[in-house]
């Protein structure tokens, strides 16, 4: 489900040209008007209570902010106690109190979302005061399920909320995302939950009125404690007041941790799908704040998990950074705070889960290293815990999706390490299980994302298992998927960032089975929505990575069909992106890589334009690159020295250097490893390497195996 804003400080909205909306009264005559469902009558009242009888911090009241001077009180708010009529007419009283309130309040369910009258009122509102701010309250219901197959019974926003009107007054087409605070218990609370509605209305941060509020409480205990103090013995006074002490502190820090679990949760769930990673790290920075002080050992359960979260959070913005080594920093302190926390109670699958999270990231952290074998045994300690997680509450499909990560991590480990015929079965597994639970929710996102990722990681597998057809049908399916979730979530940059490598894996998948024109569209595809997407956050080094590695796929297949220009210009631009993200990071085995196949395909570029000493000096550079490369798989390593070889023999060959040539493929026959499982593509090379070298009766049996499983093209 799109994820709703938070409440904080709308952007005053601009003076419209033209004539503006005919007022009925003076504006802010009222300082809200409260519209909900009579059915819900006993929140308008509690919500109508409750703000009028708000008082605004001393040290607030008078603060200019964007939405103008804090008020004292926020008084008066238009209550209407009575039935509308069945005219169809809202009738002049609500029209003029509308015109005249300076917030909408909705109360949102599935009765507002129903009522007839409630969504007048907010239109009308919308049209009146079209510089006015909509806000919601949820108080039953979810935001946008209308949006979602079988969930229209539980919208809770009425329609012309959800609709966004123009600076006239006018509805468009477009869709509008309302301020939003949620009073139920399980959510924000009611006393939460109205100190973010009434900080958004003042234009003041939710803190400021958090700590505001503990400062209140503790004089308004003060003094109630100071008056029944009067005439007791000193000695008893004294403890009464140091119970006193203590009890505010608690208070005090309970409201603190309150507000940090908020950042942490809600709030950062509402960060997420933009990208902005300045904005994740501060949430992640203020929190660790709040603990930076306190004695750890002493810090209590909760706390512990907090500040574990926050840690947790830093330690993946790090890693999007392109900065692993702080990454890993912050995932092992991390650990340390949630197995403190399993360690006083180890049979919590809430504490388990939280641990298992950082013990996956500080595998997957070594497993972009090239330390392979200290991932797996961090994988494979996830997966037990996973187990015992579901062991503990079966009917959790929280914890069932923790299982599906660790077969599917563990598919992804036997994949690195070439054992394609292991990680199918195994990633076959873990697709079943989110299959299963997205069937059961298909408004998850979760699960959906989940999805993506299982199909991806077993079509690669399938890939370099030979079975191209099962292959390209996954592929086929996550692209249909992700392009659906795009539409349906435009917002979320997830989406954006999976539809790069499934477009571009398929795009390869096509061409290599000779659907040149098919493959090249969605190669193109790929690298539009990457270079689309970098400028949403110029720090995270994951898209210019995916871009980047697009391009380069893009300039081969162009190569293959003969515009040498524009292979030229994808091959600068993914050479531009792959020194940027080999600058921040020299230790992720796949950056390193990119960097050695952007000088073979430069090389290849300037062969094809006639510039031979130049294509001769690149691919000298690539197997330099590559011999010094040691990415901790060394059938990897040895087929990067021996694919830059034979690139070499291939320049030589074509400036007439028969015999340099030969030695060059000789010298990437010797390099290949042997007893691996190779991929098509691999098997395709190599053949060409014993057809280069007139070895023609050892290379039939490997072009008779790519002609059975359709293999037309090497790219």
């Amino acid at each position: 489900m799109p994820k709703l804003a938070q409440l904080q400080r709308p952007a005053r909205a601009r003076d419209a040209p033209g004539p503006q909306p005919q007022r009925l009264v003076p504006q802010h005559l009222y300082f809200a008007f409260l519209s909900y469902s009579h059915v819900d009558a006993g929140w308008g009242e509690w919500l109508h209570d409750a703000l009028e009888n708000f008082r605004v911090p001393s040290s607030l009241a008078g603060r200019l902010t964007p939405q103008g001077i804090v008020p004292k009180r926020l008084t008066p708010i238009f209550r209407d106690r009575k039935e509308l009529a069945a005219s169809g007419d809202l009738g002049t009283e609500i029209r003029e109190a509308l015109a005249a309130s300076r917030y909408l309040i909705v109360l949102c369910s599935p009765s507002a979302a129903n009522s007839k009258w409630t969504n007048a009122e907010i239109d009308s509102f919308k049209r009146l005061r079209p510089d006015g701010y909509a806000l919601a309250v949820i108080v039953d219901g979810e935001p946008f399920a209308s949006e979602v197959g079988n969930r229209e019974a539980d919208e809770c926003l009425p329609p012309a909320l959800r609709i966004h009107y123009d600076l006239r007054g006018r509805p468009t087409a477009k869709r509008a995302e309302p301020l939003c605070a949620d009073l139920r218990d399980n959510r924000d609370g009611k006393r939460l939950g109205l100190l973010k509605l009434v900080a958004g209305m003042l234009g003041v941060g939710l803190d400021d009125l958090v700590q505001r509020e503990v400062v209140r409480r503790q004089r308004r205990f003060a003094m109630l404690a100071t008056g029944s103090l009067v005439g007791m013995a000193v000695a008893s006074g004294l403890a009464f007041s140091a119970i006193q002490a203590r009890d505010a502190a608690r208070d005090q820090r309970r409201k603190a941790e309150t507000l940090i679990s908020f950042m942490l949760g809600d709030l950062r769930q509402k960060l997420e799908p933009i990208g902005r990673l300045d904005a994740l790290d501060g949430v992640g920075a203020r929190a660790l704040e709040y603990y930076q002080d306190q004695d750890k050992s002493q810090l209590s359960d909760e706390a512990l998990m907090q500040r574990s979260k926050a840690l947790t959070l830093m330690g993946e913005v790090a890693s999007l950074r392109g900065d692993p080594e702080g990454a890993r920093r912050r995932y092992v302190e991390a650990m340390a705070g949630t197995a403190e926390m399993l360690r006083r109670k180890p049979n919590d699958p809430d504490r388990l889960f939280e641990h298992a999270q950082n013990v996956f990231w500080v595998g997957e952290v070594a497993r972009q290293q090239g330390r392979y074998a200290e991932a797996e045994a961090g994988m494979r300690e996830y997966k037990r815990l996973a187990d015992r997680m579901v062991a503990l509450d079966p009917g959790n499909p929280k914890y069932r999706m923790e299982t599906q990560y660790a077969d599917s991590d563990l598919g992804i480990m036997m994949y690195d390490e070439r054992r394609y015929a292991e990680a199918d079965p195994q990633l076959r597994l873990a697709l079943s299980t989110v299959e299963s639970l997205a069937a059961s929710d298909p408004g998850n996102q979760e699960y959906q994302k989940a999805l993506l990722e299982s199909l991806a990681w077993l079509a690669d597998a399938q890939a370099g298992e030979g079975l191209l057809d099962e292959s390209i049908g996954k592929r086929e399916r996550q692209v249909s998927l992700v392009e659906d979730l795009r539409h349906r979530y435009p917002n979320d940059v997830e989406y954006r960032q999976k539809a790069i490598p499934a477009h571009r894996a398929l795009g390869r998948l096509l061409i290599s089975r000779g659907e040149t024109e098919s493959g090249l569209q969605h190669l193109r595809a790929a690298v539009t929505t990457g270079e689309e997407l970098i400028p949403t956050e110029p720090d995270n080094m994951t898209w210019p990575e995916l871009t980047a590695g697009a391009q380069l796929d893009l300039a081969r297949a162009l190569l293959l069909v003969g515009p040498v220009e524009e292979a030229a210009v994808q091959t600068r631009a993914a050479c531009d992106l792959a020194d940027r993200v080999g600058a921040r990071d020299t230790s992720n085995v796949g950056r390193r890589s990119l960097q050695i196949d952007c000088l073979s395909l430069r090389a290849r570029v300037a062969l094809e334009t006639g510039a031979r000493d130049e294509a001769l000096g690149l691919a000298q550079r690539a197997l330099a690159s590559a011999q010094a490369n040691h990415s901790g798989n060394a059938a990897d390593d040895r087929l990067a020295v021996a694919t830059a070889d034979k690139l070499i023999g291939d320049i030589q060959s074509r400036s007439g250097n028969r015999a340099a040539a030969e030695s060059a493929w000789q010298s990437a026959l010797a390099a290949w490893p042997s007893g691996i499982s190779e991929t098509p593509r691999q098997t395709a090379i190599r053949a060409s390497i014993l057809a280069a070298l007139g070895r023609t009766a050892e290379a039939k049996p490997l072009t008779d195996r790519l002609n059975a499983i359709g293999y037309r093209k090497l790219i």
